[in-house]
C-alpha cells in the first residue's frame, strides 16, 4: 500500500464537499457545515474526522472522539474510550487495506474503543480483534456495540439477574 497517512481532516469546505461522496454525510457533517457558514468556527479548524487521502482526493475516513471515563459503562474499571463512527473507505478504493489503516490509527491511543458496526461489516471488525458487547445497555437501541480492548481493560459484566 506504500506509505498512506491518516491524518486528522480540517473543517472547510473542501473537506464538506468530499464528505458528500460517502453514504453516512449526515447530521454531523451538516452541523459543521452550518458552523462554518455561521462563522462559528474558524475555516480550517479540526474536526473529529480522520482520513486518508489518495492523489487529493479523501478515500476513507472516520470519525473518532473521546468519551470521558465517568460516562463509560462498558469496561471495568471505567475508562476513557475512543468512539468509533462513520469509518467508510469509497466503493473504489474498498479492499486494500485503508479501513484497517483506520481502525489501526485509532488503536495507537492504546484506549478502549466502542463502534456500531454497520450492517455486513461485522467481519472486518471481528478481524481487527473487536468483539460483542456482552454488557446489555438499554439506550443503545438496539444497535449492536463492538468492542476492542488494550492490555489490561476488561468489559464490565451485565448486572442483570
Amino acid at each position: 500500500m506504500g506509505d498512506v497517512k491518516v491524518e486528522r481532516l480540517l473543517i472547510n469546505y473542501k473537506t464538506l464537499e468530499e464528505f458528500k461522496r460517502f453514504k453516512e454525510y449526515g447530521h454531523q457533517e451538516l452541523s459543521m457545515l452550518e458552523d462554518l457558514q455561521t462563522n462559528i468556527i474558524e475555516n480550517d479548524s479540526e474536526s473529529p474526522f480522520y482520513g486518508i487521502y489518495y492523489g487529493g482526493s479523501l478515500v476513507a475516513r472516520m470519525s473518532l472522539y473521546k468519551v470521558n471515563r465517568k460516562y463509560d459503562q462498558y469496561f471495568e474499571p471505567s475508562h476513557d474510550y475512543l468512539e468509533l463512527w462513520k469509518l467508510e473507505v469509497l466503493p473504489h478504493y474498498q479492499g486494500q487495506g485503508y479501513g484497517k489503516k483506520l481502525v489501526e490509527f485509532a488503536k495507537e491511543y492504546n484506549i478502549p474503543i466502542k463502534t456500531n458496526p454497520r450492517i455486513n461489516s461485522q467481519g472486518f471488525w471481528e478481524k481487527m480483534g473487536f468483539q460483542k458487547a456482552t454488557y446489555e445497555m438499554e439506550r443503545d437501541f438496539g444497535q449492536n456495540p463492538l468492542l476492542w480492548l488494550p492490555e489490561g481493560v476488561s468489559e464490565r459484566h451485565s448486572n442483570k439477574m
